[in-house]
Order: C-alpha cells, then structure tokens, then sequence
C-alpha cells in the first residue's frame, strides 16, 4: 500500500552530452529513476484520500543532478565534464544518456544534486531553446533570487486542526549541493542501463512541519536544510544493472527545418536577450509574406459565421490583444465562457487556453472560428469564402492553394511576432529608466517570501510569475472559488488533482488587460492584490505556495497592496499596444 502520493516529480538533470574519457570501444549508460515511497512504486492518486491518513503528499519534487563520476576497481575516478540531465516522472521522462564509458570494470557511481557554483551564476537567457537548464524546460531558475534551485520540495499534510496545510522546501545557493554515491558493480564497454531508486519517503525523514515550519528559502541559518541535505544523500539506492542486448537509439522525431517557400523574405525578429531563448517552429519558418497573411487574416470577420467578427474583435492591440469586457460575446450574441486571454509572447507558451487544451499554437488558432460559443463557422466555409486572398497565399507559400492548414499556419507566424518586451520595467533593468520608490518596494514585495518566522514579509508572487517572462507556464489552482460548471484543468485531463487549475497568466500588460482570472471576475488590480492577500479559497488542489500561508492570508498592509499595484503597472508596453510597427520588431541597428 503506498502511503503518499505524488502528483509532479521533476528531475531535473542537465545537459545531454558526457564526456569521459575513453578508448575506441567506450559505449553508453542510460541512468534511469525509479520513483518510489518506502519501497513501493510511487504513483499519481487522490491527494485526499492519502492526506486524510495523516501521511504528507508531495506535489512536487524537482532537482538537479551533475558531476557525473564513476569509480573503477583500483579506486579512481572517471569525471565527466559538464555534465547533467532532465527527468519528468508526470512527462515520462525518467532516463538519461551517458556517452563514453569505457571498457573496464566500475564499483560505484557519484552525482550530486545541485550545478556547479559556475553554472548556477550563468545567465540561463543564454542558453538554447531545448536545453534542460533552460528556464522554460526546467523551471527551476531563481529569476528574481539569481541561481538555480537545487531541489523544490512542495506539498501539503494534515494539520493539527484537521485542515490542509502547505510546505515548500526549496535547497539552493552554492554549496548546498549534496553529493550522492552509490556502489555498484558493472561492467563498462557496451550498452547498459543503471536503474536507481529515489525513495521520496526519506526526503521528508524528521522533519516535523509543526516544530521546524513547513518552508525553506537556505537562507544562512535555516534548520531544515542539514536535514534535507542528509535526507537527500540516501534517498538514492540501486534497484538494478541491466546490460542491453542492442543499444536502442530511440530519438524524438523533430521537424526538419524548411527552405523558405519561394519568393518569400524571412521576418527578421528582434527578440532581448533577457529573455530565454525560443526555439521557432521548424516546419513553418516566419517569412514576411506568412506573417503579413496572418495579420490579413486576423483581422477578418469572414472566419465568422455571418462575417461580423474576427480574431481582433476579441483581442483588442490597446488591451494587450485582450478582451476588456468579461465574457467576449460571439458572432451571433452567445456569450463567452471564459475571459479571453491576451496575446503575446506566445513563442514560449507549451500548451494554450486557460485550460490548456490545445498543445500547440497551430491547434489553437483554429479553435475559435470552429467554436459555437466563439466564431461558430466551418473550416470549409471559410476556406471559400476566403478564396478572393488566392494571391496572399501564393505569396506566403508559394502557390494559391488555400487550406485550413496554411490558415492556421499563417495565423501561427503573425500571432508568434507578437512580442512584448519594452516596458518601463524593461527600461529600468536596462538603466535607461527609473522606477519610483514605490515600485521598487512592490517589485521588492513580488520577489520575496512571505514567511515572517525568518523574518521575510514578502507577498511570494515570483513563484508563479518569477522569471523575465512573468509567468511558469504551468497550471495553478490560485485559491478562487470554484464553479461547478468550470473545474478547469480537470474538464481537460480528467484527473481529480486538476479541479481548479488554470494556466498561469502572464503579468506582463496586466493594468490593460482587466478584467482578471479565467472568469473576468476581478475588475481591478486591487481586487486581485486583494484576493492574495485575505481572500484565497482552501481546497484540495490548492498550491502549496499558497496553501503554506496563514489561513486569514498574508494580510497585507495598504501601503504594500498599493506598492505591488504600483510595480505591475510599470510592466505595461505601451509601444505594444500603440503602435503596430513596433509590435513586429523587425531588426534594428
């Protein structure tokens, strides 16, 4: 009987490549996770069921292993060199490659759980689109703190009083790295795989969420990081040695990059370097004539059953491409279900719509014209009805033939140079703008911690919306009470621990895209500070970073909640939403 339940289990370890030194034979190692709780198999089930017997559950359970080593009979060690690598036990992603192990007998293997002090100071913004370090693939960079989180710990458990708690135990900051080493016997030279248990039930050995708190930030002096680093060291065991018949070379198929159609100009973006960077779809290359096409399109109420509405007329550029009215209203009158949500910095978006239905932006695009409640037409009526723009699209493709496939994919380019980059907050990091007293208090407010037992009064905002673009791209149940008719995330998935999970908005243009929450409920941004500070909802699926809080809240002061108003206002870009020629970036000098 497994006792806990996780939900999310991220391991995060970077860096695909190793390089050991070896000879002409050297061949692979796949290192391979096996989740478990006190020798059981961990599995994803009902938190409730499992909190109710007074057992904690982890929600989530992120890190990040390198300095891979391996020790030969004699007693020396083979090292590699930036090594590291990224699992997801909610993704299926539990196996890792090492290239390189010669042919010699090993007796052990060492990682450690946590990067290089080098690494963790690196400016992550740097790195490739696909690479596990990236913020968007990991999701562990500390924007606002600097450095990596080694680890993220989070959950909840029973409380005293019969109510769900919250802890997050988050172990970072140089040298709180823990080395792991585990003997093992194999045999180098072919193809093999180790397979290593990761017990989570020692992660959480005595430590007692009444008498040492239920959140950790290793700051100096912090008690619960000894005890997580001690717990973390034998948490690791070897479950098995597994020598490969043939080596599998199972590889991802990816989209080869395509010349552009003919006659076509690539679209030159400028995108900040302060931001990650973004991997463009490989199989639809931005041209200028694709993305002019998609702008045409846009804003053609032809999509619309009876011609009277067009993407624009929901996603208005002075609101952030946003809706201001609650609920949009459809092409004939019906009303909306959700507030419709801004467009912008799409490119680094991984699934789209509030509950993420559409996994890519090429789906998305063609939902709404097809929606009842929405647009409420037919592809194939559109597709003639479009049929007079034959020469837009050979522009954009190379010859007239007009699909909803190349509708979608010119949708796709226009929507992807939709980027917003030049606020005032923006101006400031670049030293070419102030920001008030006031807005560097709230920006202070935003990056820290609320948890006043180690002194920090902070209003804990950046673990949702952390990083240059102001969101995780993840789905968060952020305290609101719930609807029957709209349980979020769950109508998707169908999973229980879904219920009231939405996707994490950006911050980015918030004081223009009012009003706020899937619903539109909230009309102002005080109303939405708020409903941080003294209005969140306990429920089940609630986050544990909320869930961590007092139950009256974070209680903020007046001068706080109007300090952090303050700061999201200066993420406002008004060249994003005024003038069209900006919102192109085409490339500057």
């Amino acid at each position: 009987m497994i006792s806990c339940s996780i939900t999310r289990l991220w391991l995060c370890l970077t860096g695909l490549a190793v390089f050991f030194l070896s000879n002409a034979q050297a061949q692979v190692l796949d290192l391979e996770i096996l989740p478990s709780w006190n020798q059981d198999t961990l599995e994803t089930t009902s938190p409730r069921s499992q909190a109710t017997q007074g057992t904690p559950i982890v929600e989530r359970l992120d890190f990040l292993l390198s300095s891979l080593a391996l020790e030969r009979i004699d007693g020396t060690w083979i090292e590699s060199e930036n090594w590291s690598a990224f699992f997801s036990l909610e993704k299926g992603r539990l196996k890792t490659r090492a290239d390189g192990i010669p042919t010699e007998e090993f007796k052990a293997i060492r990682f450690d759980v946590g990067i290089p002090a080098a690494q963790d100071r690196a400016d992550p913004n740097l790195l490739p689109a696909d690479h596990p370090l990236h913020p968007n693939v990991c999701g562990l960079h500390w924007g606002w703190q600097g450095g990596y989180v080694f680890m993220a710990l989070e959950g909840r458990w029973m409380r005293p009083d019969g109510e769900l708690g919250g802890f997050a135990f988050h172990l970072a900051r140089t040298p709180n790295y823990v080395r792991v080493e585990i003997p093992v016997n194999f045999q180098g030279g072919g193809p093999l795989t180790l397979k290593l248990v990761l017990d989570a039930a020692h992660l959480l050995e005595g430590i007692d969420f009444t008498r040492d708190g239920t959140s950790t930030h290793s700051r100096d002096g912090d008690l619960i990081v000894p005890l997580l680093k001690r717990n973390i060291a034998r948490a690791f065991s070897l479950h098995s040695v597994k020598y490969d018949l043939y080596q599998s070379a199972v590889k991802n198929s990816e989209a080869k990059s395509q010349e552009l159609p003919a006659g076509t100009h690539p679209y030159p973006i400028a995108i900040t370097s302060r931001f990650p960077r973004v991997q463009f779809p490989a199989d639809n290359p931005l041209t200028q004539e694709g993305v002019a096409l998609g702008e045409k399109l846009f804003n053609d109420p032809r999509l619309s059953i009876n011609n009277s509405q067009s993407c624009a007329s929901c996603h208005s550029r002075d609101a952030a491409f946003s809706d201001p009215r609650q609920y949009s209203i459809g092409a004939i009158g019906q009303v909306g279900k959700r507030h419709a949500m801004p467009l912008f910095n799409l490119a680094w978006d991984q699934s789209f719509f509030w509950d993420g239905r559409a996994s890519t932006l090429r789906e998305q695009v063609l939902m709404p014209i097809q929606d009842q409640h929405e647009m409420n037409e037919t592809l194939e009526r559109v597709v003639e009805k479009i049929s007079d723009t034959s020469a837009s699209f050979n522009n954009a493709f190379g010859t007239p033939e007009i699909t909803s496939e190349r509708i979608a994919k010119s949708l796709e380019q226009y929507l992807l140079t939709l980027v917003s980059q030049e606020s005032r907050f923006d101006r400031a990091a670049r030293k070419v703008a102030q920001m008030t007293e006031e807005e560097k208090r709230g920006l202070q407010l935003f990056v820290t911690e609320f948890d006043p037992a180690r002194g920090l009064r902070g209003a804990d905002c950046f673990h949702c919306h952390g990083g240059t673009l102001f969101t995780d791209h993840q789905f968060k149940n952020n305290g609101l009470e719930l609807t029957p008719a709209d349980l979020g995330r769950m109508i998707v998935t169908g999973n229980p621990a879904d219920k009231g999970k939405f996707k994490t908005p950006s911050l980015r243009n918030i004081a223009v895209t009012a009003p706020y929450m899937h619903d539109g409920r909230f009309t102002t941004l005080e109303e939405v500070v708020e409903h941080y500070s003294s209005g969140v909802k306990r429920s089940d699926t609630l986050d544990p970073n909320l869930a961590k809080h007092p139950d009256a809240g974070l209680q903020l002061t007046t001068e706080e909640k109007s300090a952090l108003v303050a700061f999201l206002k200066t993420l406002t870009d008004e060249a994003f939403i005024a003038d069209p020629a900006k919102t192109k970036l085409a490339q500057r000098p």
